[in-house]
């Protein structure tokens, strides 16, 4: 989630677990360390694969957040009970509030799409359990109010009570998310099994800022993929479209690391296409229909047509500000209520999917 999210989760968290003892600073220290999972950003890798592949790695691991918060723990409670010995600090109450507030922070990510490595150093497949969009206001917004309140007015009474209401609020915003996804694969599984089509694995995704519309995508043993769009008050079948993945493109990179780095991070949903002599590999996940945030150029043809793997670069035009195209974000928000007319997801994938670097690859 963005960092607005974090920072007032954790003084949430903080100031309901620890207002009373540290009053107003209970909201700021609980900010700062909502945040501090993602300090990992300030390292930098030498490729766009790496960067995308690696963050969210270590400093998300709650094994390694619960050992910070236990430190954290410690250091507070001596520290406390020489300087303060009048505050009321104990160990197992400190080590709660450092605790929650560490370790929510991936636990909140792994409810995004990206991909968290929740239990590094074990090679899971990161976490993408996709039932909220990066940036989502009714998660976001109920946090923030009962967070300036009690900044506001002060930590105790009515502010403790608001801050508990969101934080239950937020959790429960969540799971309905869990099952507005689900819904929405199971509309998507039986409107493929009534056109015949055999799927072998579904997952749907929230698109921009809220979770009443969903992207729905499907492999076919064939190497193909569906993708179509499905609504929480939809009554009709989702308009769907069949999609090559391309999968012979991607032999030319079989025995490049980085590739099966990329596929094991996002549980293989990706997409080959070769532009204008470039080999791009595709995320299918996060976006709109033809228009993918996660694109990377990863080969190149050299003069006799050979396939010659190179270190990634993002794909021009691809990146988190394509998805807020504001004439299809229109479209999108308008289909949670109307399926009539469909989405122009043809049109989408023809305007995106295949437009050329250009100079400066």
């Amino acid at each position: 989630m963005d960092s607005i999210t974090q920072a007032v989760l954790g003084a949430a968290l903080q100031g309901t677990v620890l207002g009373r003892i540290q009053g107003r600073r209970s909201l700021i220290y609980g900010a700062a360390l909502g945040t501090v999972p993602d300090l990992d950003v300030v390292i930098r890798y030498a490729d766009p694969v790496s960067q995308m592949t690696y963050h969210r790695g270590f400093s998300h691991s709650i094994f390694v957040l619960t050992g910070l918060a236990l430190l954290l723990a410690w250091l507070v409670n001596r520290l406390g009970r020489t300087r303060w010995p009048d505050k009321g600090y104990t160990l197992p109450r400190l080590f709660l509030a450092f605790w929650l507030v560490l370790v929510t922070h991936p636990i909140l990510d792994s409810f995004t799409v990206y991909g968290t490595q929740l239990f590094w150093p074990l090679q899971f497949t990161p976490q993408s359990w996709a039932s909220v969009f990066i940036i989502d206001p009714v998660y976001t917004v109920p946090l923030l109010a009962a967070v300036l309140y009690a900044a506001i007015r002060g930590v105790s009474g009515k502010a403790l009570r608001l801050m508990s209401l969101a934080l239950v609020f937020s959790t429960a915003y969540l799971v309905f998310g869990l099952a507005g996804r689900m819904a929405a694969e199971q509309r998507f599984q039986a409107a493929l099994e009534q056109q015949g089509i055999v799927a072998n694995e579904v997952r749907a995704v929230p698109i921009a800022f809220n979770s009443l519309v969903w992207r729905v995508l499907a492999k076919t043993p064939d190497g193909d993929y569906y993708e179509g769009v499905s609504s929480v008050f939809d009554r009709a079948p989702p308009e769907m479209q069949r999609l090559p993945r391309n999968l012979q493109l991607a032999t030319a990179l079989v025995d490049a690391p980085l590739l099966q780095r990329l596929r094991w991070f996002t549980d293989d949903w990706l997409r080959y296409d070769e532009v204008d002599g470039a080999l791009v590999v595709t995320d299918l996940r996060m976006g709109i229909p033809g228009n993918y945030t996660f694109r990377f150029n990863m080969a190149h043809r050299d003069g006799q047509g050979h396939w010659i793997a190179h270190t990634p670069s993002v794909w021009r035009g691809s990146g988190v500000g394509g998805m807020f195209n504001r004439h299809d974000l229109t479209l999108i928000w308008r289909r949670i209520l109307d399926q009539q007319p469909p989405l122009p997801l043809a049109a989408w994938t023809t305007q995106y999917l295949h437009q050329a670097d250009g100079p400066g690859r």
